[in-house]
């Protein structure tokens, strides 16, 4: 199946960089390749890395690069610091951030994201390491009840937990479709029919888990932020709230100056605020941008430069 990804906030994303044609800039999450070669075709004398874990990311956008001063490397974006230091990188100039899952790996049904088609119940961005199947059919009502909280806000977790575990008894869950039948069986009948898409919630709590994406979030942020050079910027899209709040608290300490408590009447940590908000909120995609890329909905941009 053709990788296509519609770049989201584009434009807002290449204005946020402030490219420089000189620069050494990052593309943590290559995708299919839509901002890489939008940074890179800014590029004189500069440099592009893009990074992906998924390797039919890395072949599309290996296309969409030709030509173009860019490297692409297989990797996590929590990796950048050794994936840097082995390209001999001493600092960047920019780093961009799309997270979440792609258009193509929701669409192509065989890699188990989507509720909506029949697949095997995979879900690894990486194509590599434990499925979503394994974790379904192995992780106690407990465990999967908090990461059906934590990651999908999910108000029915524990029901929804006591089904799984009870189907698996009888026999594996291994499909999408067993395992959104399992979910819609545990929602009151009224909460089936006020929402379209019952599993969203769920489905988004497992592929957070599979790919332990919240703590690659919080390493990559931190990894990233380091190899900045002063006056770099990290740009990061998110698309649910988790990740949003995770960014907004991290910028937001890497701006604040003084960490003493609030009833110290005067400073005395003698800190430094480390980067500035380029947003103070998070910029969100046009309406015809909406239109056109239904993607773009829940889509938040954050941009932080660092001093």
């Amino acid at each position: 199946m053709e990788f296509h990804h519609l770049p989201v906030l584009l434009d807002e994303c290449i204005e946020a960089l402030a490219i420089r044609p000189d620069g050494i800039y990052l593309d943590g999450t290559a995708g299919g390749g839509g901002h890489s070669s939008a940074i890179a075709a800014r590029l004189t004398t500069g440099r592009l890395i893009a990074l992906d874990q998924d390797p039919d990311a890395i072949a599309a956008a290996g296309e969409r690069l030709q030509g173009l001063p860019a490297q692409l490397v297989q990797a996590n974006f929590r990796e950048t610091k050794a994936v840097l230091e082995r390209l001999g990188i001493p600092g960047l100039n920019g780093a961009l951030l799309d997270l979440g899952v792609s258009s193509h790996q929701l669409d192509d049904a065989a890699r188990g994201f989507s509720y909506l088609e029949d697949a095997p119940l995979d879900m690894r961005m990486s194509q590599s390491g434990p499925t979503a199947a394994d974790l379904v059919n192995t992780a106690s009502r407990e465990e999967l009840c908090r990461i059906l909280r934590d990651y999908g806000e999910e108000p029915y977790a524990w029901n929804i937990a006591g089904r799984i575990t009870a189907r698996r008894e009888a026999q594996p869950i291994t499909t999408t479709l067993q395992l959104a039948d399992v979910i819609a069986g545990a929602l009151p009948p009224a909460v089936r029919r006020k929402h379209k898409n019952p599993s969203r919630r769920a489905f988004q709590a497992l592929r957070i888990a599979v790919n332990g994406e919240l703590d690659a979030l919080s390493e990559g942020l931190d990894a990233i932020f380091d190899c900045l050079v002063p006056g770099g910027r990290l740009a990061v899209i998110t698309f649910h709230s988790l990740e949003d709040r995770l960014v907004k608290q991290r910028f937001a300490a890497w701006a604040t100056a003084c960490t003493c408590p609030p009833e110290y009447p005067v400073c005395v940590c003698g800190g430094k605020a480390k980067a500035k908000l380029v947003n103070r909120k998070p910029i969100k995609a046009t309406e015809a941008e909406q239109q056109a890329n239904r993607r773009s909905r829940s889509a938040m941009l954050r941009v932080a430069e660092k001093l």
